[in-house]
């Protein structure tokens, strides 16, 4: 299993990097095998600001549905618009072209409640 030690997660199984005041938030390599194989993201919170474990879309499986929980307050800037139309990126490339949105942040203080990558290996292993 892929868990990047530069990246930042969430026990809903969301990952975070940082960059600045914006943060690119996707959902992990874990994440995608227990959904299996995905077929549809729903994002449509572009442009709106959300709190912490906010709803900012769902993720369509085969068999299931899932919520997408914001990892951190802030301003969602940007949906990957390539995985409208390619939604199984998702699954191929979690952590890079699968990429969901880009927020700004909200609350700087929040990335300390994140798990790094040892801490979510434990939650996951």
């Amino acid at each position: 299993m892929n868990i990047p030690a530069n990246l930042k997660y969430t026990k809903d199984h969301e990952w975070v990097k940082i960059d600045g005041d914006v943060a690119t938030i996707g959902i992990t390599d874990f994440a995608q095998r227990e959904l299996g194989d995905i077929v549809f993201v729903e994002i449509e919170t572009v442009g709106e600001s959300l709190n912490k474990e906010a709803v900012f879309g769902t993720v369509e499986a085969v068999k299931t549905v899932s919520d997408l929980f914001m990892p951190i307050s802030g301003e969602v800037l940007e949906l990957n618009t390539g995985i409208e139309s390619n939604p199984e990126v998702v699954n191929s490339d979690p952590y890079g072209k699968g990429w969901m949105i880009k927020v700004k942040i909200g609350n700087p203080s929040e990335l300390d409640a994140l798990l790094s990558s040892a801490d979510y290996t434990s939650l996951v292993g």
